[in-house]
């Protein structure tokens, strides 16, 4: 499809008409789509609300709601609120199961796999915390994982005495074996567990992890994958990635509401791990046994479905390339340019929305204060676990005249 034929697509969906998405738009060829064509995403840009006061490059910790969600999720609460206890009592347990599904079959997992949580975070710690630790149990994870995760350990360290060992992942890396190498040399015959980002989160780097993960269980090792930045960024296949434990944030690329999250546990893994918070049935078999929480705001969950919509109106695919082409517009522009570090791979198997860029004369927190209040662009500083500069990351309705002004910012700040 040429770029006339997707518009009239878009102008089917209601996109600019004041009711977005109203229909599936039809398949095209990502081989004819040009993704550096502004006026089709600007089509999509329409469905947001976006506050003008700067340039938003910081969807990476919350990728907010385009209208159409934030409306049935606002829809969802008043629902929800209108039916009360019958709603609580009756049928809110089916629903979320119902969601869970769905989520589920966008990954590429079983249902019975997949349950809803309200964090990456909360996802992983209730592995870490539910884990069958003994004394001297080592764990392998890196210095770019991100800090809460880290810390989590340290306090399994605390209270089983397990041992933690942390590398470093190579930033630009000359091949996958050089990444897989990193976290081989790590293990001993006392490695139980290894946590791996599928997408680091400062850098933007996409890992080889089902070549990690063969490694691993070739050593009798599990892999835990952090995939907060993944689900809604770039199409996988959990049972292709072949991980025994995956978490992720929906509130960041596929733009559910906050307060949602998801926990994979490979079947035959789930009876291993014990609840950190005891279930109301002590007896139940399913994943469900592990999240256990209490009363919560059930209006979130209901809006996963939503959002899941909305991504399938667009295409993983597209939204995919899109994000990776955003990406490199403005990295390859500052890549080579005197007095600035990109931080993030180059190859495009490596690499999507995310990046990291350093104005070397700058600390990162000087470089994002400076790109705020000169240059009204939003970022986030990044200084620590061998990093320096801002993470950028764009989303669909970036333009990449905002890009421009953010490339023509980072020369004159190097200057």
């Amino acid at each position: 499809m040429n770029k006339r034929s997707f518009l009239k697509s878009l102008a089917a969906l209601g996109i600019g008409s004041g009711t977005f998405f109203s229909a599936k738009a039809e398949e095209f060829s990502l081989e004819n789509l040009d993704y550096s064509a502004d006026d089709i995403w600007d089509q999509i840009r329409k469905g947001y609300r976006i506050k003008p006061d700067y340039i938003n490059l910081e969807n990476g910790y919350y990728c907010f709601l385009p209208e159409e969600t934030l409306e049935k999720y606002i829809t969802h609460i008043r629902e929800i609120n209108y039916q009360a206890s019958f709603y609580m009592r009756g049928v809110q347990f089916e629903n979320k199961a119902k969601c869970a599904a769905q989520l589920a079959k966008f990954v590429g997992a079983s249902p019975e796999e997949v349950v809803l949580t309200r964090n990456t975070t909360e996802s992983l710690d209730l592995i870490i915390s539910g884990y069958p630790w003994k004394p001297g149990d080592e764990v392998i994870f890196s210095h770019q994982d991100y800090g809460s995760m880290q810390t989590m350990f340290e306090l399994a360290s605390k209270r089983w005495g397990i041992k933690t060992v942390k590398i470093d992942i190579p930033m630009h890396p000359q091949n996958d074996e050089e990444v897989v190498e990193a976290y081989r040399k790590a293990i001993t015959p006392n490695t139980k567990l290894m946590m791996v980002p599928h997408i680091v989160n400062i850098t933007g780097h996409i890992l080889p992890v089902r070549k990690i993960a063969d490694m691993a269980h070739q050593h009798g090792v599990e892999i835990m994958l952090d995939g907060a930045h993944a689900v809604g960024h770039f199409a996988f296949n959990m049972h292709e990635l072949d991980c025994d434990y995956y978490g992720s944030s929906l509130h960041k690329w596929l733009s559910v509401p906050l307060g949602a999250g998801m926990l994979f546990v490979k079947k035959d893994k789930i009876s291993k791990i014990q609840p950190l918070l005891a279930p109301f049935d002590m007896n139940l078999k399913t994943i469900g046994y592990l999240n256990h929480i209490g009363t919560h705001p059930a209006a979130t969950d209901l809006s996963v479905i939503n959002a899941l919509e909305f991504q399938d109106k667009i295409g993983i695919d597209r939204k995919e390339h899109r994000l990776r082409f955003l990406q490199k517009y403005w990295s390859d522009q500052v890549r080579n340019y005197p007095g600035i570090k990109v931080n993030t791979p180059h190859e495009n198997h490596r690499c999507c929305g995310i990046g990291n860029v350093w104005v070397e004369k700058y600390t990162p927190a000087d470089m994002g204060k400076t790109l705020m209040d000169k240059y009204k662009i939003f970022t986030a500083p990044i200084d620590g676990s061998g990093v320096k500069g801002v993470r950028v990351s764009p989303n669909i309705y970036t333009s990449t005249a905002e890009l421009d002004q953010l490339v023509a910012a980072l020369k004159e700040m190097a200057g």
